[in-house]
């Protein structure tokens, strides 16, 4: 009432009896049951209400309440239609633009115009009612309307369009010029993929497989929008996909086990191009602030709306950019697939995609040793008795079917693993530096050891167990000391042996004796009987201990001479905790004695 009974022509008593007559008589048609009459409940749309909120303004108010206030086609109704389930069951946009005209129409001219939050809220809310609700409203309807300013908390409606007109023109006008929203699309793509997760590299927005290498690491391919994926047969995103794959350029790609693509959302892509198409249109209006003469807070407003823009591209290009599609092979025989999984979260891209891959098994980051023997005799890999590391390398690389290593180090790693289990015969394979075709035999032939592979490129071959342990049998066979190849062996005095002679061909010599038994006595300095001890135990004990079936027994003797004698509490504790510590003599079950003389003999 005295923000209004401020206009020249408003009548105190007179204008505010014909105003609530109208409003009254326009509830009372329209039914309303509301306990109070509030700026919110003032229906504004009725021809009659609005007349009288309009008579007394100096300016041309009614397209400014057509628009953004209330009627049939205006903002506020039109977002709580969208809304229907949260906003839309409260009227709360119309509510707080009612609220928020009325406040600030007949005060545009003041110093301090406009309404705060609190105050719109509280001209709106009924009881039961949450203010939550109006403030999801208040902040809807200043990001989207032609006539509704803002400044810090404040609110107000005034009949000059806000920057925000200005911005949805310059938006409309992008939807002509697609390359800048490539290119903004371009460059944040980039900047997120610098996050690589698993994959050694990203290929972003490639044109053609010319753009994709063919490697023998994993790498993530990400599509442009220009093709979107679809659960519809044939989308854009399968036929793009499926042409980088099979070749790179004019020459077919070999290393096809090493590339999933991600690809955009069809129905999620026009929200993020809508949402990239407004930040550019608030940046450019920031970049033309002189130009338009704008004032101190219309560019307030501007950056405000640019940083809420850009929250949003931020947010929503995740949610665009879920789909991974992943060319799958169940056996050499089989035909390629393609599987499309769902991302979530809102990780980097490649995070997430290297996180769902490897949730899947569809990216292996580590590879065991016996993972690749039941790999190399599943396909099978051999090449014969053997098969090269070089080989295996690109065999990994290559066919679908096996499973997609991170790079070689992998699978480097597994065949060091597979090589130094003591099991290696049941479990794995051997190793070898080479074959040499002429003698029939592997050069450097091990198993059961730990080897070093510099990297994939390095000579090495990989050797079924049957076939090294034939060879490692035949070389472990020596001939007898003293005896001449192919002389018969004598038994006793001069008698000649009967049965296979040592160091003829094809006969065995029997294998050079073990030792099979350990003993040794050591002395401990007393004053360093916890360092010494260690050192035993580390470079000593741990290696016996370590052995396939040894028993080892570890028997701690002391002796001490005490010329003038031990004094009875030396006696009584030592004798406690050596009980306590399960000591025995030796010799008797006493563990002192009172004659001086030699020592006890060792046990």
């Amino acid at each position: 009432y005295t923000d209004w009974s401020t206009l020249v022509k408003f009548q105190r008593t007179r204008g505010v009896l014909r105003l609530m007559a109208a409003v009254i008589h326009s509830l009372w048609e329209k039914g309303d049951k509301n306990p109070l009459i509030l700026p919110a409940n003032i229906p504004i749309d009725d021809p009659r209400v609005q007349f009288e909120l309009t008579r007394y303004l100096s300016d041309n108010w009614v397209p400014v309440i057509e628009k953004d206030v209330d009627g049939p086609s205006s903002l506020p109704l039109r977002i709580d239609g969208e809304l229907a389930g949260t906003l839309g069951k409260f009227a709360a946009c119309r509510r707080v633009a009612r609220a928020i005209y009325l406040g600030s129409a007949p005060t545009t001219t003041a110093a301090h115009r406009g309404l705060e939050d609190r105050r719109v809220k509280l001209g709106c809310v009924m009881p039961g009612e949450s203010t939550a609700v109006f403030g999801d409203a208040l902040r809807r309807l200043a990001g989207a309307a032609t006539y509704l300013y803002q400044d810090g908390p404040r609110y107000w409606y005034s009949t000059q369009p806000t920057v925000t007109k200005l911005a949805e023109d310059r938006a409309e006008q992008l939807k002509r010029d697609p390359d800048k929203v490539v290119q903004e699309l371009d460059k944040r793509l980039r900047a997120d993929l610098r996050k690589t997760g698993d994959f050694s590299r990203i290929h972003p927005l490639p044109h053609t497989g010319q753009d994709v290498p063919d490697d023998l690491d994993a790498r993530l391919v990400v599509l442009g929008i220009d093709h979107p994926y679809s659960k519809e047969p044939g989308s854009a995103a399968e036929t793009a996909a499926k042409a980088i794959l099979e070749s790179r350029g004019n020459t077919p790609r070999l290393y096809r086990n090493t590339l999933v693509f991600l690809a955009a959302d069809k129905t999620r892509l026009q929200d993020l191009d809508e949402a990239v198409r407004r930040y550019l249109a608030w940046e450019s209006i920031l970049r033309d602030v002189n130009t338009l003469n704008l004032a101190p807070q219309q560019v307030r407003q501007a950056d405000e709306q640019r940083t809420s823009a850009d929250s949003a591209v931020t947010a929503r290009l995740p949610e665009t950019y879920q789909w991974l599609l992943v060319p799958v092979q169940t056996s050499p025989q089989a035909a390629v697939e393609w599987q499309a999984l769902r991302l979530s979260g809102q990780d980097a891209l490649a995070l997430r995609a290297s996180k769902k891959l490897r949730s899947d098994e569809l990216l292996v980051t580590s590879f065991a040793g016996t993972r690749l023997r039941m790999e190399l005799d599943r396909v099978p890999l051999w090449r014969g008795d053997h098969v090269a590391v070089k080989q295996l390398t690109e065999d990994f690389a290559r066919y679908l079917y096996l499973p997609r290593l991170k790079d070689s180090s992998g699978l480097l790693g597994a065949v060091r693993d597979g090589v130094s289990l003591l099991t290696w015969e049941q479990d794995a394979f051997a190793f070898a530096d080479s074959f040499d075709e002429t003698a029939g035999r592997y050069r450097g032939l091990r198993g059961g050891q730990n080897i070093t592979l510099a990297d994939a490129g390095a000579p090495g071959l990989l050797v079924k167990e049957a076939v090294a342990r034939r060879q490692l049998d035949t070389e472990s066979v020596k001939p007898a000391a003293g005896a001449t190849p192919g002389e018969p062996a004598t038994v006793g005095e001069g008698t000649p042996a009967t049965g296979p002679v040592a160091g003829t061909p094809g006969s065995p010599t029997p294998m050079a004796a073990q030792p099979k038994r350990f003993h040794g006595t050591v002395t401990l300095d007393p004053t360093r009987v916890g360092r010494d001890a260690s050192r035993i135990a580390d470079e000593v004990i741990a290696h016996l201990s370590g052995l396939v079936g040894a028993k080892v027994k570890v028997t701690l003797e002391v002796e001490a001479e005490i010329p003038s004698g031990a004094p009875d509490h030396v006696v009584r504790t030592v004798t406690e905790n050596s009980r306590t510590l399960k000591f025995t003599s030796g010799r008797t079950s006493d563990l002192w004695d009172e004659l001086t003389g030699p020592p006890h003999p060792p046990p």
